[in-house]
């Protein structure tokens, strides 16, 4: 490596916000499966604490070592419905367990409490999902989710209906802390079995008993690489710039992925390369679609510049490693990026217009704060809509909205930390 090279990569992680932001270690339950549902929470705990025992400190010491900062340290485990089906019994009983696995280990998030229904209901399904509302009330740190449609199924549309209600208790269950229930579930089309991303990750039936992902983050060096070019640049030549910095930002994602599998002693699974903001400024997806032309994100040619963006970033990570996995491409997390909290509360950038974006973008409508009185039917509607998209266009959408329980357009929730601050829309 030359040292302009490794020079330009400290100034990507001292000044550009460029980080690893998830290390997360897949591991399947399938093994815990038992009638007795207090069993296979024993065994639970034991098989995560026993394979995740070093999960943290690894990240740390990597962090020392290279310097690089690993922002989150996650698990993601079997979908739970799956252990309820054989087991009975009340789920939230392995929502608990889950929680306790986190705070002896201390991980930021464990993922997993999810069905997988875009077919029907199978036993243990309509158990989970009745349970999340409890579930992710009574825990800090346990992530749910729900798929509801794929490409190949369908849209299970008693299941849309049914997460629409589930959405609003969740926002209600958890009013007192701004509604943080909902934050922590993530409805799916196509949701990938690799995501190493909270709150949707899960660890899928066709993975490794356990696995390594690494989930890789950089838009503020995307930005700031943006704001430097030669303003009469083609779209082209912008495209390839993105490419090769999405190339630098996936080999530190690989890098960590392979210490991280020799230390812990299990397989490296993915790199996942999406540009995550944080309500950081400057390490905001809006504002690089601002540095490619537009006068503010959500004006016309945004949903462009984004299809652009999501595709020169994906290119750019699959020639860098034959890893690339999850949902790899560009985040729209409202109430997480500087850029888009900042456009949605002049009115320039609208749901209507985020729901455009997100037929090109990795994932779907996410972080977006709606009015407390909004209906369960409507947010049903929303789900529908976001399921049709990822549908027909074969990718992956989901919808993370979260109804702000006695607040209305306008109006602001703020979360802190990682998830940020956002208006009412």
């Amino acid at each position: 490596m030359q040292t302009n090279e490794i020079l330009e990569t400290i100034k990507m992680i001292d000044e550009e916000y460029l980080d690893i932001r998830t290390i997360t270690m897949g591991i399947s339950l399938l093994d815990c499966m038992d009638p007795d549902i207090h069993v296979s929470c024993q065994k639970v705990e034991e098989k995560i604490c026993r394979l995740a025992k070093d999960l943290v400190k690894v990240g740390n010491d990597f962090s020392k070592t290279y310097g690089i900062p690993v922002v989150n340290k996650r698990i993601s485990v079997t979908p739970i419905a799956m252990l309820v089906a054989c087991s009975g019994g009340n789920p939230v009983e392995y929502a608990l367990t889950l929680e306790r696995c986190a705070q002896k280990l201390g991980v930021d998030f464990i993922g997993g409490y999810s069905a997988l229904v875009q077919k029907g209901y199978a036993a243990g399904d309509n158990a989970l999902i009745e349970s999340i509302p409890e579930a992710l009330a009574k825990t800090q740190h346990v992530c749910a989710s729900v798929n509801v449609g794929s490409t190949k199924a369908g849209i299970n549309m008693d299941a849309v209906a049914q997460m629409g209600r589930i959405v609003k208790c969740c926002a209600e269950y958890t009013k007192d802390d701004n509604c943080l229930g909902a934050a922590k579930l993530v409805v799916f089309c196509n949701a990938p079995e690799d995501n190493p991303f909270m709150a949707g990750a899960f660890h899928g039936v066709g993975e490794a008993d356990c696995v390594i992902n690494v989930g890789v983050s950089g838009p503020g060096v995307v930005r700031a690489v943006l704001s430097k070019a030669d303003k009469s640049l083609r779209m082209d030549q912008i495209a390839d710039l993105i490419k090769r910095t999405a190339f630098k930002i996936t080999r530190m994602g690989q890098l960590v992925g392979t210490v991280a599998s020799k230390k812990l002693g299990v397989p490296f699974g993915i790199v996942d390369l999406s540009l995550a903001p944080t309500p950081a400024i400057g390490d905001s997806v809006a504002y690089i679609l601002e540095e490619m032309g537009l006068e503010t994100c959500g004006a016309y040619g945004t949903t462009a510049c984004l299809a652009m963006l999501n595709d020169a970033v994906k290119k750019g990570g699959v020639m860098a490693t034959s890893n690339v996995g999850g949902l790899s491409g560009a985040f729209i997390p409202v109430s997480e990026d500087a850029g888009m909290i900042h456009a949605a509360r002049t009115g320039a950038l609208k749901l209507e217009k985020l729901e455009a974006m997100t037929a090109v973008c990795s994932v779907g409508l996410d972080m977006i704060v709606i009015p407390g009185e909004t209906s369960a039917s409507v947010i049903s509607g929303i789900i529908a809509d976001e399921a049709a998209i990822g549908m027909v266009n074969t990718k992956t959408t989901a919808v993370r909205v979260i109804p702000a329980i006695g607040k209305d357009v306008g109006d602001e929730l703020d979360f802190g930390g990682l998830l940020g601050a956002g208006p009412v829309m």
